[in-house]
């Protein structure tokens, strides 16, 4: 595990669609499915390429390593201006090193840039890691929304972003 504080990570842009994104997003479907035991615990509609706004992908020396989306939240359980972080994620070998700390304020930049003031996210019990990360960066639990209804292993955390 890397521990030191990486400073050539580059944020960039991609489509859903991207191989390499789409390579990041199976490894953490891979280890999501190791820490709860089934290849679906997801209880929320599964992203695709029709509703993600924004995907970004972190890269160490062009390698990729990390990545992180935003998906525009409308209808009963979204508050105006609300925007859900989905399939973030860090290669096991480049966490610690700051990537996901780079993706998540590049998603809060995409997303003020945008109009969306507030960003919601799921993450669940068998994670955390997650848990910790989004807490130390200021994410609050909040009420489960939409499909995380109900769903025991299902947390949820929002935080409202403002202009700095």
């Amino acid at each position: 595990m890397t521990n030191t504080l990486t400073t050539d990570i580059q944020i960039q842009d991609r489509p859903w669609t991207d191989p390499e994104g789409a390579h990041l997003r199976c490894e953490q479907r891979a280890e999501i499915a190791i820490r709860y035991g089934t290849d679906d615990s997801e209880p929320g509609v599964k992203p695709t390429a029709a509703d993600m706004a924004e995907f970004v992908v972190a890269t160490i020396d062009g390698k990729p390593v990390a990545c992180g989306g935003l998906r525009r939240l409308d209808g009963e359980a979204a508050e105006a201006g609300d925007a859900e972080i989905k399939r973030m994620f860090v290669r096991q070998s480049s966490r610690g090193g700051g990537a996901a700390v780079q993706v998540l304020r590049a998603l809060e930049a995409r997303a003020l840039k945008r109009g969306w003031t507030r960003l919601v996210l799921e993450t669940g019990v068998a994670q955390p890691d997650a848990i910790r990360f989004y807490e130390r960066e200021g994410y609050v639990k909040i009420p489960n929304f939409g499909h995380y209804v109900g769903h025991s292993d299902s947390i949820c955390y929002g935080r409202t972003l403002t202009h700095e």
